[in-house]
């Protein structure tokens, strides 16, 4: 953007707006922000619904009671000379390079980095929107925590066998032994990692009393119920919702280049395929690698953020953005306060042998929840902290080769 000055003279800023303050986008106005301070001709705005930074990584713990500290989005950014604004993304115009916020106020951008996330989908299943509980949000979260601390007794259905379902399911069945906790999904528990490690977390489940019904599908939630696949009814005083993802319906609205899902398709560097002054990040990216497209986690997510940063940089010095590469290392489950199970993996994200268990597990897995705050601090002393993951080696290499 162009600055007339009262000297007669002009300046030109270059705007590198942000959507989405999650560990991506929040990784990457952190890693931009801080390495183009010194810059007076560039300007970082990360854009957000509110200023409460969402730990969806503990979101269950928050479901169950559990105080967290909260997280203040502009404290996190202090140091760093990115601006902060607080409104609901309404629409994308990626030819115009606007977006507007809150429908009645329109910010300009020369390079946009999207990063809007995913929610639990709760469209594609009657019933789910009206008669079920989520952890899109921490107000989400506290809702459900007030139900359940209200409940006494009677049941909780965990609709959703992957990550979230098994950690909320845990948590919920220790924090309230005088509940019946069933978890529904078509996958068993823990499908995705070795046997041993699979059987541990499954025993675990068993032992917190969590009944776990695999192999079905729920279909219609009710007052009061969900339905199942083939007609069989569960009676629910609680649902919980944790089954599919979906993301904002702005990008495919906006005219970008975006997959089934509605994820924006990028190209190595993770530039929109059909607008290159457009980056994808996070969950809202359809990111090729050699092993396939990922899928959405913090652990791959925060790089995403980075690359995206480093991207920028290059680019604004005249500079090709370098190919983007990244391997999945590992997968941990908390199962309540007392017990976890971290799945070693390989770069394509399946499993290794190698597993860990118990308090030690525990440790790890707290480790890995609170990482983003030190590597956010890292990052503003030392920008180029952030820049070190796995790259996948062999799993990867395909992605880096082509254009």
């Amino acid at each position: 953007m162009s600055t007339q000055h009262e000297t007669g003279t002009v300046t030109t800023t270059h705007d590198v707006l942000i959507l989405g303050a999650g560990y991506a986008g929040m990784s990457a106005a952190i890693q931009l922000a801080t390495r183009v301070k010194r810059r007076e001709d560039v300007q970082v705005t990360l854009v957000n619904a509110q200023e409460r930074f969402t730990e969806r990584l503990r979101l269950h713990m928050t479901a169950t009671g559990q105080q967290l500290a909260e997280l203040s989005i502009p404290e996190l950014l202090e140091g760093t000379g990115a601006q902060f604004v607080r409104g609901w993304v309404t629409a994308v115009d990626a030819d115009a390079r606007t977006v507007r916020i809150d429908d009645d106020r329109v910010l300009h951008y020369d390079t946009l980095v999207y990063g809007l996330g995913s929610v639990a989908d709760t469209t594609a299943v009657p019933g789910v929107d009206d008669h079920a509980y989520t952890l899109n949000s921490p107000q989400d979260a506290e809702v459900l925590a007030d139900r359940l601390a209200r409940l006494g007794s009677g049941t909780v259905v965990v609709a959703g066998s992957g990550l979230t379902g098994i950690e909320s399911a845990a948590e919920i069945a220790e924090r309230y032994p005088e509940l019946n906790v069933v978890l529904l999904g078509r996958d068993e528990p823990g499908a995705a990692m070795n046997p041993k490690a699979r059987t541990y977390l499954q025993s675990a489940l068993d032992r917190l009393g969590v009944r776990v019904r695999s192999g079905v599908e729920a279909v219609k939630a009710l007052p009061g119920s969900v339905e199942l696949a083939g007609g069989e009814s569960i009676a629910a005083d609680v649902v919980l919702w944790t089954s599919g993802t979906r993301v904002s319906p702005l990008a495919a609205a906006a005219g970008l280049a975006v997959d089934e899902r509605g994820r924006i398709v990028t190209d190595t560097a993770l530039r929109s395929v059909s607008h290159p002054d457009v980056y994808a990040i996070g969950d809202a990216a359809a990111i090729r690698q050699g092993y396939g497209v990922m899928h959405g986690t913090c652990q791959g997510g925060m790089p995403t953020g980075v690359h995206a940063a480093v991207s920028i940089v290059r680019a604004l010095k005249g500079k090709r953005p370098k190919s983007f590469r990244f391997g999945y290392y590992h997968t941990p489950v908390s199962l309540g306060r007392q017990d976890a199970v971290v799945q070693f993996t390989r770069p394509d994200d399946s499993p290794r042998r190698i597993h860990m268990t118990g308090r030690m597990a525990v440790r790890y897995k707290e480790t890995v929840s609170a990482a983003p705050w030190s590597t956010f601090g890292r990052m503003k002393k030392m920008p180029a902290s952030g820049a070190f993951w796995p790259h996948g080696g062999r799993f990867t290499r395909v992605a880096e080769g082509a254009e």
